[in-house]
């Protein structure tokens, strides 16, 4: 619902990247693709097929999301959790 609220998190806690956007008027909304640091220069030059990138949908009208439609899976590696 919030699109610089999610990009806060994503971007300022997690630390991706924005490597792309596209602003779809007819279909009134907002795609954003995230990328981590170390896969932004390839992603931009090379795009995302192959490379691991978080797409964002941001939906200009007012939606009540109800549990199951509005998020899908997630999973990160890391050298440690802590």
């Amino acid at each position: 619902r919030n699109l610089d609220a999610a990009l806060k998190f994503y971007c300022d806690a997690l630390g991706l990247k924005e490597v792309r956007r596209v602003d779809n008027p007819k279909g009134r909304f907002t795609l954003v693709f995230l990328a981590a640091p170390d896969d932004v220069e390839a992603v931009r030059d090379q795009g995302s097929r192959g490379r691991p990138t978080l797409e964002l949908t941001y939906n200009w009208d007012p939606e009540t999301y109800t549990g199951g439609r509005n998020f899908g899976h997630l999973a990160y590696e890391v050298d440690d959790i802590y």
